[in-house]
């Protein structure tokens, strides 16, 4: 194979949320069934209890260590860029670029750009309780984001560190966050809602979502293909 044709390899950390790690894998692969040169891509998986502590204790700096070691045993490995393919341990995002070996796709800028491309001011945030109410850590500025209810924050985190957890949704956590969805579509008016946790895409898509939204892991997907493509 010509070496002109081959992309750029992917390290993946996954664990921090096995189904949407699984599911970044499916669509990248899938990209590449037409492409001359295979998909290039490394996972390391990521301990998610370890990472939740150091999310629940503020730690960003440890957690950016923690992230780093396992993006290290990947560029090692032969990776020459990377991705975090999830939304809450971008809570360290500026401490990792800091000390990250491998450059790495932001889900954070990816999804703002997009946001502001799609002309959205008001949004709502559907994930971890750290990104609801992290606002997306700082990323969107000049967009007004939506805090949720308390117990309605209680009950997006609920849902999506089930599925997280598992891996695969329910019944119930579709309709529990689709009720959500609408509610503050009608009583917050806002324009869309941010599905800014990767393992949502096990439950949400175009043929099951009847909110307006942003697939924030569609939009870190496409990005990540973007890199990987800019080829040698």
């Amino acid at each position: 194979m010509n070496s002109s044709t081959v992309d750029r390899c992917l390290g993946l950390v996954g664990g921090v949320g096995v189904g949407a790690a699984v599911h970044y894998y499916q669509q990248l692969a899938q990209a590449y069934e037409k492409r001359e040169s295979p998909l290039r891509l490394l996972m390391a998986h990521a301990d998610m209890r370890r990472g939740v502590r150091y999310v629940e204790a503020g730690d960003r700096a440890g957690l950016a260590e923690y992230l780093c070691s396992l993006i290290e045993q990947m560029r090692a490995g032969g990776a020459e860029i990377a991705a975090v393919p999830a939304v809450t341990p971008h809570i360290c995002r500026h401490e990792l670029k800091a000390i990250s070996p491998l450059p790495l796709v932001d889900i954070l800028e990816a999804v703002a750009a997009e946001v502001r491309s799609a002309g959205y001011r008001r949004v709502a945030l559907f994930g971890t309780r750290f990104t609801i109410q992290g606002s997306f850590f700082g990323a969107l500025d000049g967009v007004e984001v939506v805090m949720p209810r308390p117990e309605e924050v209680d009950a997006i985190h609920a849902a999506y560190f089930g599925m997280a957890s598992s891996g695969a949704g329910t019944r119930e956590q579709y309709e529990t966050l689709t009720q959500i969805a609408h509610t503050l579509c009608k009583r917050d008016k806002v324009e869309s809602v941010l599905l800014a946790g990767t393992d949502l895409a096990l439950i949400f898509n175009e043929h099951t979502t009847t909110f307006p939204y942003v697939d924030c892991g569609a939009v870190h997907i496409r990005a990540i293909l973007s890199e990987l493509m800019l080829g040698r």
